[in-house]
């Protein structure tokens, strides 16, 4: 059984009075990026709570229907900034800082949301009554057909469109998923706003490398 732990400090704040049915979102998302699914109790997100399994059942009746709830909370937060984003004017590199810096603010907002796609996308989405990869598949092909053109018409170095995506991916999440292992190579706090702000720009310094000529 996992031991229930507050989200972490840098996670999106919350309002000071939250429902109980926030309260139980909010902890079951430090658990579940914590100690995964089945790592976590619903007793473990009953007690981080303060309250009993029962009150937690009359608010969600499985912990796979919160579980399920906490992702596409989310998922649909992350989707809202980056349609934000890619919907803003301009084109060429400024569209990808753009969309680049949202992607990262919203995971620097929420790195408990990282952990738990890291652990979905290791398990293959098995706690998932969505095809994890189904729902993010539009969005990859719509970037990398964005990366094509901007190559085509010279705008951008020529290069395999899909593969710095899964690139980026991994530059972007690994960062948040990994906090605890970066800080013993870094010896600084990966997630404090110093370290984060390093990052960022190192991420976007790496893409403009990549891709302006």
């Amino acid at each position: 059984m996992s031991t229930p732990s507050p989200a972490s400090a840098t996670d999106a704040a919350e309002p000071a009075h939250r429902s109980t049915r926030e309260q139980i979102l909010g902890e079951a998302l430090a658990c579940f990026a914590q100690s995964g699914y089945e790592g976590t109790s619903l007793n473990d997100i009953a007690a981080g709570v303060g309250i009993r399994r029962p009150s937690l059942l009359h608010h969600f009746g499985s912990k796979e229907a919160l579980y399920q709830e906490v992702f596409e909370h989310l998922l649909s937060d992350w989707f809202e900034r980056l349609a934000s984003a890619i919907g803003a004017p301009g084109r060429g590199w400024d569209k990808v800082e753009l969309v680049l810096r949202a992607g990262f603010r919203f995971f620097a907002d929420n790195p408990s949301y990282v952990r738990m796609v890291r652990r979905e996308a290791i398990d293959g989405g098995q706690h998932l009554a969505i095809d994890l990869a189904s729902v993010l598949r539009p969005m990859f092909d719509l970037a990398a057909d964005y990366f094509e053109r901007e190559m085509e018409s010279g705008n951008f170095v020529p290069q395999d469109a899909r593969q710095l995506l899964i690139t980026g991916y991994g530059a972007l999440l690994s960062y948040f998923s990994d906090e605890p292992f970066l800080e013993g190579l870094l010896d600084v706090a990966p997630l404090s706003e110093s370290a984060l702000s390093a990052r960022e720009e190192h991420i976007v310094a790496f893409f403009h490398a990549a891709l302006v000529p």
